[in-house]
């Protein structure tokens, strides 16, 4: 079927080469060339790692069945933009290769990395696109959409900061303002989630016109992807909780400094573990 074809879209590979080209220079040939803070094994792991999820995300079967199929595939994607892609790029990114990028723009930059400013963020952005109307649009016009798959990514990367910033000079919520955000981060998606999948009648016309597959109607495809953004939607804020809670009490256990009994991360780049 056509759907099941590997349509590498040219942009997406060569933006993405490109990111990766220029992180795996400013963590190697110019870090050990400015003296720059240390890396771990971890950090291009996840960063390379990140970018990899998207390229999966943004090409091939799952793009196509999205872009043109089935909204459970879209929302599957979705969900890879904003909660699985986002904290992979951060968990990748020491703080000493982002600091210059932010230099004289921190007094711009601490209150908008604060939490309640990310958690904003994020839910208008989520609800926003979620809303019939922008997403009717977004998938009848091409820009936009790419707007909306970029907004996405933002606003996950937003609501992952204060969890994982490199930075101390813009630093992580101690560990059980963490778990309390983490919480709190999971309830837009169920707000969202919730009228998809129990609503009786296709909320999304753009689906309803769309091909058959897997023996799907289109309000079943509908209910399907609300119940993704439900369970795994959830799932992912539950297992980032758990992530928190064993890393502060392995933290609490073995102290080692006040920076990093806080979850705060380290000059020398070590916060992104």
């Amino acid at each position: 079927m056509e759907w099941g074809r590997w349509e590498v879209h040219p942009e997406v590979g060569l933006g993405l080469s490109l990111l990766a080209a220029a992180y795996l220079l400013g963590v190697g040939p110019l870090r050990r060339r400015g003296g720059a803070g240390r890396l771990t094994p971890g950090h291009p792991i996840a960063f390379l790692g990140g970018l990899a999820v998207t390229f999966l995300a943004l090409t091939g079967p799952l793009h196509d069945l999205a872009d043109r199929y089935l909204f459970s595939a879209h929302m599957v994607q979705h969900l890879l933009l904003t909660l699985v892609i986002p904290p992979l790029l951060l968990a990748g990114t020491p703080g000493w290769l982002l600091r210059p990028l932010l230099a004289g723009r921190m007094r711009l930059a601490r209150p908008l990395a604060r939490a309640p400013v990310a958690f904003a963020v994020y839910t208008v952005v989520l609800v926003a696109w979620h809303l019939p109307l922008l997403y009717e649009a977004a998938m009848r016009d091409h820009g936009l959409h790419v707007v909306q798959h970029l907004t996405l990514m933002a606003a996950g990367l937003w609501l992952f900061w204060p969890i994982l910033s490199p930075l101390p000079e813009l630093p992580r919520l101690p560990p059980p303002a963490q778990m309390l955000y983490l919480f709190l981060a999971g309830v837009p998606m169920v707000l969202i989630a919730a009228p998809i999948t129990l609503a009786d009648e296709v909320l999304y016309p753009f689906y309803a016109g769309a091909p058959r597959l897997f023996g799907l109607t289109p309000l079943g495809d509908q209910r399907a992807g609300g119940v993704i953004m439900w369970v795994p939607g959830t799932l992912v804020f539950l297992i980032a909780i758990t992530f928190v809670f064993f890393r502060w009490v392995r933290a609490e256990a073995e102290p080692e400094e006040p920076s990093a009994r806080l979850g705060a991360p380290r000059e020398d780049g070590h916060g992104a573990h």
